[in-house]
């Protein structure tokens, strides 16, 4: 890993790339919603979250935590896709909700469908701590250069 808290070294392992994104999540969305990234690599990135503290008024997971989870982990797949001096912009996102989260933690799972030049899918599954099915979704993202300055 660097030094530099705004870079990271891409042939670190998933593990130390996933300890660099829970640090630069610190105070934003993903922090207050107890995200945590268990593994960060161009072809699998993993996260869970607490039910807990993310549901909506009949205690059930909240969908928009899910679609919360779910453009994360597919946001960062898609930057890694795009690789230095260009950024990634969501353009497109939607989720299947198959089942209420009800208790404990949700873990997303994030593998790419397409990956090229200008265009980056990835498919998000969430499932429960049984391994039961929760919510399918779907990102895409733009890849263009960074602007100067970015």
């Amino acid at each position: 890993m660097t030094d530099n808290p705004t870079a990271f070294d891409a042939a670190a392992s998933p593990t130390e790339l996933a300890g660099f994104f829970n640090q630069a999540s610190k105070g934003t969305l993903a922090e207050r919603m107890g995200l945590e990234l268990l593994e960060v690599a161009k072809d699998r990135i993993v996260a869970r979250m607490p039910v807990e503290g993310n549901t909506q008024p009949y205690g059930l997971l909240h969908g928009g935590a899910s679609v919360v989870l779910a453009e994360t982990l597919g946001s960062i797949g898609a930057g890694l896709a795009a690789g230095p001096g260009r950024a990634a912009v969501g353009i497109e996102i939607n989720a299947t909700h198959h089942r209420a989260g009800r208790s404990g933690w949700v873990t997303g799972v994030a593998t790419p469908i397409s990956v090229g030049n200008t265009l980056v899918t990835y498919e998000i599954v969430i499932r429960d701590e049984d391994e039961k099915k929760l919510c399918t979704s779907r990102i895409t993202c733009l890849l263009r250069d960074k602007p100067p300055g970015a």
